[in-house]
């Protein structure tokens, strides 16, 4: 029996192949997307019609790894799929940007798109697939949508891109970025690298479009084979009162103009003097007319607001705050704020202020990861905190925000490629944003990169980052540098950008207008550079380079590699000899096997007689010297047998003291003579060709006692 459509089309060499009409049919749509044996289920459904007083579009993404997808069982006491992880978080994100600017701007039924990992070969990564499978099952849906569109994974190899790589294949890779766009235009992308230039990120772009635009194409010629895809629901979410609208539009325009041109810095200030002409435009209204169509006043003077900032940008080249286009927000930087952690840093620019604190700790305190495409550690976390008072409201916190986690993970992944390779601490950035006015996130990453330095990390270079804006209408555009937050909501791009002075070490891009050039890209992304560079000079006067020491308080650590056949040796049975290093130098040890046969050891401690005694011991077992016959030792007593007492002689290497060997005298009972603990010297005089161990004796290296002399017999005297 045949069931469904299915098609296949190459993308950088793999076959990917999409189905539909097989799973989940009262979906409005879904598809199975396969590459390898990586598959996905992407399902689509959406709400006949718009709930009342809903203006937007209340689009959901979820993104859910089955564990059963790569053959294990989730952790956890429920031993099931629970909360998302960040990881499936930042997958969401992904999707969710990309989708949501294509969208008709009138359409605000409910959307809710569900992604499922079903299968995973261990290869073939699902985060860059997601977007193309969501896509896919809106395109064979009758929801309306100004897609389709698709994203790609960009690596480049030994100088080479590549397209969609593996998972091992990007363990040599020195870019990784996810790249979305429709046929005409890229919409969003995100990624990591390792100092590249802006040209070369610019290829990398092109190289990625080329593929996603034949993806789009794959989408369409999938959905002309689908009935229920064509043609597109009809729908109204949008009543208008055009009397009203040319109101508004006469009465606010030239005085939201007159607002935008005096170039005030202060956001509250500005906010005050629009709201004023919004409350004059209501008074011009009676209650029972407000009552009527307010609703239609707040929508059109939104409407008037963002023509006339943008229009005041385009045609007078004035910013909201007063700038020029290419002017950085004065800043100021602070470190060593906060006497008793490992690290700290202010970083305030214009009125975005990030407080950021370094906390340095041992392998102990690496994050565990249990999910079903990775399961191991992370020594890198960087956690990002946005309190509703850094933006003067005051609402409740219900957990960490997607938002957070989505602008955690971009700071990350800007300052990973500086840290030390040798680095052996376990890391914790946190960012506190204090204020909020725009680029917050690149606040983080340059307080980061100064709490780093502050607490002694040995970076390889200071990071910087920049948050750029677009404003383009009528052929007309402007590219702002250190975009404010009301110039990020009312533009068209927000492109934020981190690097060295060297190159490019992160980027992030949400482009929310039609036919983006890649001149105006270059221009922005060479804008970007200048800016970056006058930040990291800030950076530079604050703290030129890492603090040579480490701060008194922060634990010390020292790693080395040891045999992978002595590992056992140190741990002991049942952890008995690790514990008793750990007890007697009062230090915390680490040990774990590496992929190269090796073993690592990790010793952290606060105190260096204790971290030199820890070390001195590990080493002991792991390098034992050779034990020589003839030679002299002293040693604890280990054991005590009826036959004598087992020694150490080196750390990890015993000897027996045979009850013969332990002195001139005669010993009944070992017990009588020696306890366990107690230091004995002794010289090795052998060793037992049966049991290999060797033999020891102390009573050589003792005085040998003198023979008694006999008692003279008495002799009677002779007869004479």
């Amino acid at each position: 029996m045949n069931i469904g459509i299915k098609k296949s089309i190459m993308t950088g060499g793999k076959e990917i192949s999409i189905e539909t009409g097989k799973l989940a049919k009262q979906a409005d749509g879904s598809v199975v997307l396969r590459m390898g044996d990586t598959m996905l289920l992407a399902t689509v459904v959406a709400a006949p019609e718009a709930k009342e007083g809903v203006d937007f579009l209340p689009l959901t993404v979820d993104y859910k790894e089955k564990f059963a997808a790569a053959g294990r069982i989730p952790g956890g006491f429920f031993r099931r799929e629970a909360r998302p992880s960040e990881g499936e978080i930042l997958i969401m994100r992904l999707v969710d940007r990309a989708l949501r600017p294509l969208f008709p701007d009138d359409y605000h039924a409910e959307v809710q798109l569900m992604i499922q990992l079903l299968s995973f070969d261990g290869e073939n990564n699902p985060d860059a697939l997601c977007g193309l499978a969501a896509s896919a099952a809106i395109a064979v849906s009758d929801i309306p949508f100004n897609g389709p569109m698709s994203e790609v994974r960009i690596g480049r190899i030994n100088g080479e891109f590549v397209i969609n790589p593996t998972i091992s294949q990007m363990k040599e890779s020195d870019i990784d970025m996810i790249i979305a766009g429709s046929a005409k235009d890229i919409v969003m992308l995100e990624g990591e690298m390792k100092e590249i230039s802006e040209l070369e990120m610019v290829e990398a772009i092109k190289l990625a479009h080329e593929a996603i635009k034949e993806q789009c194409q794959f989408q369409l010629d999938l959905a002309a084979e689908v009935g229920k895809a064509n043609p597109k629901r009809e729908y109204s979410h949008e009543v208008h009162n055009e009397d009203v609208k040319a109101k508004v539009y006469e009465f606010a325009m030239e005085k939201c103009k007159d607002v935008a041109r005096q170039g005030l810095a202060n956001k509250a200030l500005r906010s005050e003097l629009f709201d004023a002409v919004k409350a004059e435009l209501k008074a011009t209204y009676t209650e029972e007319e407000l009552a009527e169509v307010g609703g239609f006043i707040s929508t059109y003077f939104s409407e008037v607001k963002k023509k006339a900032v943008r229009w005041v940008m385009l045609n007078e080249q004035k910013r909201l705050d007063g700038r020029k286009f290419d002017e950085i927000r004065p800043i100021w930087a602070e470190v060593d704020y906060l006497p008793m952690v490992h690290g700290s840093a202010v970083f305030t620019r214009g009125e975005t202020q990030s407080l950021t604190t370094l906390t340095l700790g041992g392998k102990l305190d690496e994050q565990l990861i249990d999910g079903a495409t990775f399961r191991g550690t992370e020594p890198f976390m960087l956690h990002y905190n946005f309190p509703p008072f850094s933006t003067g409201e005051a609402k409740p916190i219900r957990g960490t925000s997607r938002r957070e986690i989505g602008h955690g993970n971009l700071a990350l992944r800007a300052l990973k490629p500086v840290l030390p390779e040798d680095n052996a601490y376990t890391i914790r950035l946190v960012s506190d944003i204090l204020e909020s006015n725009g680029s917050s996130s690149m606040a983080t990453v340059c307080a980061g990169t100064l709490a780093l330095m502050d607490g002694g990390v040995q970076i390889k270079a200071p990071v910087s980052g920049i948050a750029m804006g677009l404003v383009a209408d009528e052929g007309k555009f402007a590219v702002l540098s250190d975009i404010l937050g009301d110039e990020d909501h009312l533009g068209d791009m927000d492109f934020k950008v981190t690097g060295t002075s060297k190159g490019i070490t992160a980027c992030q891009m949400d482009i929310k207008v039609d036919g983006l050039p890649y001149e105006v890209l270059i221009q922005a992304l060479e804008q970007a550079k200048v800016g970056r560079l006058h930040i990291l000079n800030k950076i530079v006067e604050t703290i030129a380079k890492p603090n040579p020491d480490f701060k008194p308080q922060t634990p010390r650590i020292e790693a080395f590699n040891v045999p992978n056949d002595m590992i056992g040796a140190i741990i002991g049975p049942g952890g008995k000899i690790i514990q008793g290093i750990q007890k007697d130098t009062n230090t915390t040890i680490t040990i774990e096997e590496l992929e190269n046969g090796e073993g690592r050891v990790q010793i952290m401690s606060n105190n260096g007689d204790d971290m030199a005694a820890a070390k001195s011991r590990v080493r002991m077992i792991a390098f034992p010297p050779m034990v020589e016959e003839g030679e002299t030792y002293e040693g604890k007593v280990k054991a005590i047998k009826d036959f004598g007492c087992f020694v150490e002689i080196l750390p990890g290497t015993d000897g027996l003291i045979h009850i013969s060997e332990f002195s001139w005298e005669k010993v009944a009972k070992m017990e009588d003579v020696v306890k366990e603990g107690d230091v004995l010297k002794f010289k090795v005089v052998g060793k037992d060709p049966k049991t290999k161990k060797w033999k020891l004796s102390r009573k050589v290296l003792l005085p040998k006692p003198e023979k008694p002399v006999a008692d003279a017999k008495t002799e009677a005297p002779k007869a004479e």
